[in-house]
């Protein structure tokens, strides 16, 4: 045991340079799938009380919002909020098998994150503050904990949670299933965000809590919380402000330490587990500890919103797509909002973000109406990028590049179709899109500054990009479909990065384009149609 302790990674950079994929040794998975051990994505509580939610057609605001006046917070509204981040948006099915797929996305559609709801007394929901648990499938709230007080939190807002259970992805993906999972959560912040904004509401993650504090908050260190195996992993918490207000401070822990009574036992979520003990030592290297506030401040404003869509469509119809059709033109304006939409503080989505850009945007331009095929870049910060100009190969142009003031720079002109394919591990739809996307992190100066815990901020914030240009990509007509799979090194050897340096990791990718969809599968609605009211 202590031999197999020592073999594993000593820090997380260590970590981060295990689980790369390379085109001749790959990270380390599971040698086969084992069906019969493949882990439930919808985890329950047995013994809680389930409140079903409302179900409506909503919203009309036009994407990406805000809508024009915030809703009232009701049954009603919550439910809405919830389908819109976290529900069902569609069963699929073909030849006898049938999977559901949801408005957040996630690796291999595994869903590894679980959303948690802190609510004060609301009418037809709860009669005092409690701690609930989101079952998509039932589209309804399992009450895990129960306050003596009707209200523990400030006016004007509520609470929500997410963790992440690892089992689920380490299942498929193995020692690479850390990095999916964080990329998952910041898809989820996202989505949090997303629906936010159908409601006129706003979303804004708390930079300062620590793992044990949020896992005490909603649970997360009891018992009856999982199984062996199965421990689910604590997140980001999130305020969801209601009101034209400003987020509030928090007594977190007074909200901890309030008197509540617990209900429910997690279910089993697969009957057998293979151990990846890298994947636990990577959570605990990156624990995060209490830290300072961090104030984001307002949300950059909007762009103008697209003519047409509403938000509820969009959100319901993004899909993870397999196949792009190598023919499909994105509009150039198109292309600019969608790019705007991924700049630090952006609303609604990068507003929700409280951390500082650590993200800059390698984009292999394919077929952009108005724009010449290329490696161009987005510097989403403009300190970040002129560090990261110093370490990029000095035969790029760095030509700028008129888009309507965007931050955007050609570093080489010329197909990059080939280039693209090969980085994202020779999957063809990265070449067949419109764009692709190469997410580099400034990694080491943010690890140095902000501790082990940063590796996960720094995937949160790839993966809320992500869902930025998912959401964009539907907006417009065509789809998206995030790469968890690239050739880590080459990436860097394209860019120019000296051998084995880390000062700049790639960390995600991403492409646009459009679907071609598979005519064998069969779509069906997400729910009932009696639950839904018009």
């Amino acid at each position: 045991m202590n031999a197999q302790a020592d073999a594993l990674p000593g820090d997380i950079r260590g970590y981060h340079a295990r689980t790369k994929h390379s085109p001749h040794r790959y990270a380390l998975g599971p040698a086969f799938l084992d069906w019969t051990s493949q882990p439930s994505p919808y985890k329950r509580f047995e013994g809680a009380r389930l409140v079903e939610l409302p179900l409506t057609a909503g919203p009309a605001a036009p994407f990406p919002g805000p809508a024009s006046e915030a809703a009232p917070l009701e049954s009603a509204s919550l439910g809405l909020f919830l389908e819109l981040a976290f529900g069902l948006s569609a069963w699929k099915s073909v030849e006898g098998s049938t999977w559901a797929v949801r408005n957040n996305p996630s690796s291999g559609n595994l869903h590894p994150t679980e959303a948690y709801l802190l609510l004060n007394a609301l009418d037809g929901v709860c009669d005092a503050a409690a701690l609930f648990h989101y079952a998509p499938m039932a589209h309804g709230l399992e009450e895990r904990a129960r306050y003596h007080a009707a209200a523990l939190l400030p006016q004007g807002g509520f609470l929500v949670a997410l963790g992440s259970v690892f089992w689920r992805e380490s299942w498929k993906y193995g020692e690479r299933a850390f990095r999916y999972c964080q990329l998952d959560a910041g898809h989820a912040l996202g989505a949090v965000a997303q629906a936010a904004s159908a409601l006129g509401w706003r979303a804004c993650a708390r930079a300062a809590p620590s793992d044990d504090e949020i896992a005490a908050l909603i649970g997360l260190d009891r018992a009856d919380a999982g199984h062996r195996r199965e421990e689910e992993h604590p997140d980001l918490l999130i305020w969801i402000e209601t009101t034209a207000g400003v987020a509030p401070e928090l007594d977190l822990r007074a909200v901890i330490e309030a008197p509540r009574e617990f209900a429910g036992v997690a279910t089993r979520l697969s009957e057998d587990h293979d151990g990846w003990p890298i994947i636990d030592r990577a959570a605990k290297l990156c624990r995060k500890p209490r830290t300072s506030p961090i104030d984001a401040g307002p949300p950059a404003a909007p762009g103008p919103a697209l003519r047409g869509p509403p938000i509820g469509a969009v959100v319901r119809a993004r899909r993870s797509v397999q196949r792009m059709d190598g023919a499909a033109v994105l509009a150039r304006d198109a292309f600019r909002d969608m790019l705007a939409a991924t700049l630090p503080g952006a609303a609604p989505l990068l507003g929700a973000f409280p951390w500082p850009p650590a993200i800059t945007l390698i984009l292999y331009v394919h077929r952009v109406a108005g724009l010449a095929p290329g490696l161009y870049l987005l510097a989403r910060d403009a300190a970040l990028a002129m560090r990261l100009r110093a370490r990029l190969s000095p035969e790029f142009d760095w030509a700028s590049v008129d888009l309507d003031d965007l931050p955007l720079f050609r570093l080489r002109a010329g197909a990059v179709e080939r280039e693209a394919t090969r980085a994202a591990c020779l999957q063809p739809i990265a070449g067949k899109g419109c764009f692709a996307v190469a997410m580099i992190a400034d990694f080491d100066a943010v690890l140095r500054a902000e501790g082990a815990f940063a590796y996960r901020r720094l995937h949160w914030e790839a993966g809320l990009i992500g869902q930025a240009l998912y959401l964009w990509a539907t907006a417009v007509g065509l789809a998206g479909t995030g790469i968890g799979c690239f050739f880590d090194e080459e990436v860097h050897a394209l860019l120019g990065f000296p051998d084995g340096d880390m000062e700049f990791q790639d960390v995600y990718h991403f492409t646009v384009g459009g679907p071609v969809e598979d005519a064998r599968i069969l779509t069906l609605p997400p729910y009932p149609d009696e639950r839904r009211r018009k």
